[in-house]
Order: structure tokens, then C-alpha cells, then sequence
């Protein structure tokens, strides 16, 4: 997997940098400071994963993000931000991921291996759901893995519903039957919802 990382704070983005070299499925990184560069760069070096800080001077993170994904649409891109409410524009702009700062590797390996998954999936052919007993769905005879565990009861509760409309309220007693429908679990359940794209 090849990496693009760019954050204006050069110790976060060596960081990050170094934090990815750990990861055995990222095979190339390279980390810029400045957005303008990253984006020249870009223009003869594909990449598969963005790591991108939203507040930046010149570009956001979102505009790299948005001006990136128009040359390489199958491109993931994480976003990495002190700021929590740059959360809803991350996910309207179908982001693999949204981690907040400072990062840990544990966090970062998580959204790596989801955002991989994500692009095996779109890639591959034969999906089979099974219903009875254990829910399981198989892509190409293979198992496909859930690195959310309410996206798979999300998943099994829309299957369930067999094309019956369904409502945000309506999800969320689904997967949470106790507590109250509050602002950190909608944007939980918007990440979920995403994740299923």
C-alpha cells in the first residue's frame, strides 16, 4: 500500500511517517508539510492511502482531499485533526477514516486495515449472504471481515428488513438497545453508515 501522509506540523507528520514504516501492508510513504507540494507530487506518483491533516495553511486537508480522489477516485484517505467538528465534512467527502490528534499506532493500524478492506471489497466479484445461524456474508468464497462490529449487525438489520425503508431512530434502537440517541452516537452511527459504502 502506498502512502501519502501531509500534516504543516513537521514532528506530527515525521510521526505519522514513522508510525506507517511499522506496518507491514504499507510498502511506500512520503510525507510532505506543505499541501502545494504534496499535490505536484501527486501528479506522477499514485497513491492508495492519504493520512491528511485538515487545518492547514493555503489548502485544507479537504481540498487536497477533494482535488486528490478527482485523479485517483479509488484513493482512501484518513484525515487527522485536533479539531472534532471538521467531522461531518470528513464523512460527506466519503473518507475511509477520521482519527483525532494525537494518534496512536494502535488507531492508525485499525483505519489502515479498514480502508484495505475496504478496496479489496469493491474489487472483488461473488458475494454470498448467509442468514441462518451465524450471519456471515463470503466475497469469492472468502469470509469477509467486519472491523466494526456494529457494521456487521447494521448490515444483518438491513438485510433483515428485506428493502423495507428504514430511519435513523429506527437504526439506533437496533444496534443500541439501551441509552439515549445522543450527538457522539449519531456521529458513531454516521461512521458505521460509511463504512458499509
Amino acid at each position: 500500500m502506498r502512502v501519502l501522509c501531509v500534516d504543516d506540523a513537521l514532528p506530527i507528520m515525521e510521526d505519522t511517517v514513522a508510525m506507517c514504516r511499522k506496518l507491514p501492508e504499507i510498502t511506500s510513504v512520503t510525507g510532505f508539510t506543505r499541501p502545494r507540494e504534496a499535490l505536484e507530487w501527486l501528479e506522477d506518483h499514485p497513491v492508495d492511502l492519504a493520512l491528511l491533516d485538515i487545518d492547514m495553511p493555503e489548502i485544507s486537508g479537504l481540498m487536497l482531499a477533494e482535488q486528490m480522489k478527482r485523479k485517483y477516485p479509488d484513493a482512501a484517505v484518513i484525515f487527522l485533526t485536533a479539531f472534532p467538528q471538521y467531522a461531518v465534512q470528513a464523512i460527506k467527502l466519503r473518507t475511509s477514516g477520521y482519527l483525532l490528534k494525537p494518534i496512536s499506532l494502535e488507531d492508525l493500524k485499525e483505519e489502515v486495515a479498514f480502508a484495505q478492506s475496504r478496496k479489496t471489497v469493491r474489487s472483488t466479484g461473488h458475494i454470498v449472504v448467509k442468514t441462518f445461524g451465524n450471519f456471515e456474508i463470503f466475497v469469492d468464497g472468502e469470509t469477509l471481515v467486519f472491523h466494526r462490529q456494529k457494521a456487521k449487525e447494521l448490515l444483518a438489520y438491513l438485510i433483515d428488513r428485506n428493502g423495507r425503508g428504514v430511519n435513523r431512530p429506527s437504526i439506533f434502537a437496533a444496534l443500541w438497545e439501551e441509552g439515549l440517541y445522543d450527538y457522539s452516537k449519531q456521529k458513531y452511527l454516521d461512521v458505521i453508515i460509511r463504512s458499509l459504502r
